[in-house]
């Protein structure tokens, strides 16, 4: 849901949408099953629209974030413990949303000797169980770069594994400070490597003060990496403690990362400004 302006920055025309109120029975069923979503958490600008459809992007292991990034904003902070029923409720909510391509993300969780990877299994394994016929897209953490953290996930069987990498290289000190660009890769690397018959996908966030050309340089680092689903979209700060927009980026700059990527060989590529990472996600799925 966007007005005129965001945190005080008048945004330009492309950018002014009006208003789509979400569904309130998506959202009571959500409290009903004591569910969080990256939309509500993360402030996205199309949740309005996500929830009328209904669907929604399941955030797990809580909502606070032992990480605090500065586009992010989740809570960050000492997590709790792990809901050990928290997969059953997901998967009961799915199945009262009709779901057929269930989207699941979480916070990062360095506390974690796993990284949470073991409840991004349960919580498959138990879509699996209620909802057999639906897809599942996983939207992980790094894991700290452990590999046997991301061979836990991929052994469940997602149909779609995704890590964002966010933005370019050279801003990670600032957007990412507690994120390594080469781990995020490495991490698409080694999904590929496990499992090359499923897809892999990340996200860009563009008008952080990023050139065209680095962009064009990280699509070919996913490239690389066996990616073969993109997404692209405007950052829009979430609040005022998160890092200002350096700029808006013109539809057309959009359409011209969307045909680079597929000259590149993505064989899908959502590239736009209200473009998000789990945003129509199953258009996506090949």
């Amino acid at each position: 849901m966007l007005s005129s302006e965001i945190m005080g920055k008048r945004l330009p025309s492309w950018l002014r949408k009006a208003s789509i109120s979400g569904s309130h029975e998506t959202l009571r069923l959500l409290r009903r099953h004591r569910l969080h979503t990256v939309c509500e958490e993360a402030r996205c600008p199309n949740r309005g629209l996500c929830f009328s459809k209904p669907t929604a992007t399941f955030l797990i292991l809580g909502d606070t974030c032992t990480r605090n990034c500065g586009f992010c904003s989740v809570t960050p902070g000492n997590p709790t413990g792990v809901d050990p029923e928290e997969p059953e409720r997901v998967a009961q909510a799915a199945k009262e949303m009709g779901l057929r391509y269930v989207v699941i993300t979480s916070v990062t969780r360095d506390d974690l000797p796993d990284g949470g990877a073991s409840q991004f299994a349960a919580t498959i394994r138990a879509i699996r169980r209620h909802l057999p016929g639906a897809r599942v897209e996983v939207l992980t953490p790094d894991f700290m770069g452990s590999e046997e953290a991301i061979k836990t996930v991929v052994e469940a069987g997602p149909d779609v594994f995704n890590h964002n990498l966010e933005t370019v290289p050279r801003l990670y000190s600032r957007v990412r400070p507690q994120a390594d660009y080469q781990r995020s890769l490495n991490l698409l690397r080694v999904v590929h490597r496990l499992r090359p018959s499923m897809p892999t996908k990340s996200g860009l966030m563009v008008g952080l003060g990023e050139t065209f050309e680095e962009v064009v340089s990280v699509m070919e680092d996913l490239r690389t990496a066996g990616c073969t689903l993109l997404t692209i979209g405007q950052y829009l700060r979430p609040k005022r403690s998160c890092l200002e927009v350096v700029e808006f980026i013109r539809p057309e700059v959009f359409e011209q990362y969307r045909r680079v990527a597929l000259r590149m060989g993505f064989h899908y590529v959502a590239s736009h400004p209200m473009a998000r990472s789990s945003m129509n996600a199953e258009e996506m799925y090949p």
